[in-house]
């Protein structure tokens, strides 16, 4: 059997001492966490070992034992290290042993309690995995993409041995905490003991400098605290929403910005109000050589020209009232870049609503002339639309009614192409609108929903977002063990905002292109910020 024993490379260089840390037997799998230094107490090293399996939940024990052979004179360590099996029993006991003055390394994992019949302690192959523990330590370990269904075992069996690997890093927090810098009764070796002077001064310093450090480092640790239940890509997001609004306030109040605004927005109007009064003027005529009907097409044209006016005296009545109007309204920023794009929005759904009134009124005439195309159509084949079933069922007519159907038909036939050419226009003129809503829309999707924290995360410390790990062959010789190194696969961004995307209010909207047309085809009202499953008129 084939063992794997994960080495922290950080106690590569350790001095001679014991392997702590804990054994995932459903994987076959050691797993190093400290390196126990001599001199030391068997009874207190087992104390403390309680002490950690209490606190962390984790089965941390005595794995073997490491040999470092710096001089000649500690070769004859070995045999003392070889009869610490029987104070520490474990199964399997690990022997790693680094020898001097070379790179090779020699592993042994013995079984100690065997049946009689094999006579001789049993021995496995050791595989030797190499982790950096502090980038294991910090890294949260993300489930495999869909996969294949052949892969799909493979990639569950391999996810569930690197979970136990980096769970039991995480979860042993405690015994890192301390080292062989300690004036205490067990003296370790593991990833913090190669920084222990800097967290000195670092500590010297938060004493020195008072209540301002230890505001910032309880503000780092809420981010990081929070980083696990995904509060942090919240509270940096509020946080750069905040700031851009703050900033966006600040320049609308600087150099007089808002009354230049208000000052251009009436002629803005008046001009958008004259482009549609041409455009109105070009349809009651004979638009790209199209034959219309005089009638309907000066009674049309005339109504909208009418609304037009009553927009230009409400825009003029609402004038010497824009600036301060604007100038509330440019405080909002204040709550965040989100709530001024919002008001945004409705700023413009407002002074738009008489091209929203314009395709409200022209999709309600056409779909009343479809619906009633298509009914008159359903009368000449005998058919009719049975309201209680829901369905088309069989009818028969008199010539009366098929007579009246016809005239109907034929009145409606020749006035839907009119009616059609004032529909498709304002149709588009609706769909120019609510495309620049939803624009600022997604913007504050964006804002809202990005993960920055994440993103900040994979851009400067990738090994803290893990997708997965990969091996280098670091030995691979004859009578050798075989030395990989273990590092850390980062997970790409897709997926990093994928996984941490934050849910948003969805105001975008959740139809079809199909259904998207068949609506547009048949003269039904679109309502981008309506949800589906919402009641339509």
């Amino acid at each position: 059997m084939v063992l794997k024993a994960f080495f922290p490379t950080c106690c590569a260089s350790a001095d001679s001492g014991l392997l702590v840390g804990r054994w995932v037997p459903e994987q076959s799998s050691a797993v190093v966490l400290a390196v126990v230094h001599f001199p030391f107490i068997p009874i207190q090293v087992k104390e403390l070992l309680a002490q950690v399996q209490q606190a962390s939940r984790v089965g941390v024990a005595v794995l073997g034992t490491w040999c470092h052979r710096r001089q000649e004179s500690e070769e004859s360590l070995g045999h003392f290290l070889e009869g610490l099996g029987a104070i520490f029993s474990h199964e399997p006991w690990l022997q790693l042993c680094r020898e001097r003055g070379s790179k090779f390394w020699s592993c042994k994992a013995t079984h100690r309690q065997v049946p009689a019949s094999l006579g001789a302690p049993g021995q496995d192959q050791v595989m030797l995995i190499f982790y950096d523990q502090r980038k294991v330590l910090l890294s949260q370990l993300h489930p495999p993409a869909a996969l294949p269904d052949h892969q799909a075992g493979d990639a569950t069996a391999s996810a569930g041995g690197l979970a136990a690997v980096f769970d039991t890093v995480a979860r042993s927090e405690v015994l890192f905490r301390s080292d062989q810098f300690d004036e205490g009764p067990v003296r370790l070796s593991h990833w913090q003991s190669e920084g222990v002077e800097a967290s000195i001064l670092v500590e010297l310093a938060k004493q020195a400098s008072g209540p301002i450090c230890l505001l910032l480092a309880c503000l780092l640790s809420l981010i990081s605290a929070a980083s696990t239940s995904r509060k942090a890509n919240m509270l940096v997001s509020v946080f750069l929403d905040v700031a851009l609004g703050l900033a966006l306030l600040s320049w609308l109040h600087g150099k007089d910005r808002i009354g230049q605004l208000a000052d251009a927005l009436v002629p803005v109007a008046d001009h958008v109000a004259e482009e549609l009064q041409h455009l109105l003027q070009w349809l009651m005529g004979a638009p790209a050589g199209l034959k219309m009907n005089r009638a309907l097409d000066q009674v049309l044209g005339r109504f909208f020209l009418y609304h037009i006016h009553l927009w230009i005296s409400y825009i003029h009545l609402m004038s010497p009232f824009i600036e301060r109007i604007l100038w509330h309204l440019g405080l909002s920023a204040c709550l965040g870049l989100t709530v001024a794009l919002s008001i945004l929005s409705d700023i413009i759904a407002l002074l738009t609503f008489h091209i929203y009134c314009f395709y409200v009124y022209g999709a309600r005439l056409y779909c009343m002339k479809i619906c009633g195309l298509s009914s008159l159509w359903r009368l000449f084949r005998g058919k009719k639309w049975n309201v209680l079933r829901q369905r088309v069922d069989s009818c028969s007519y008199d010539l009366d009614q098929l007579f009246i159907g016809t005239l109907l038909f034929t009145i409606l036939v020749f006035l839907l192409p009119t009616t059609a050419l004032y529909y498709l226009v304002f149709t588009l003129l609706r769909l120019l609108v609510v495309t620049v809503q939803g624009l600022i829309h997604l913007l504050v999707d964006l804002v809202n929903s990005l993960p920055l924290y994440s993103l900040g995360l994979r851009l400067c410390r990738p090994y803290r977002l893990a997708a997965g790990v990969k091996f280098r062959v670091l030995e691979h010789e004859a009578g050798r063990p075989l030395r990989l190194l273990m590092q850390i696969n980062p997970l790409p961004y897709s997926r990093v905002v994928h996984t941490y995307r934050l849910p948003s209010c969805g105001c975008h909207p959740k139809h079809s292109w199909g259904s998207l047309c068949r609506k547009l085809f048949f003269g039904e009202l679109i309502y981008p910020w309506r949800q589906r499953g919402d009641k339509q008129d």
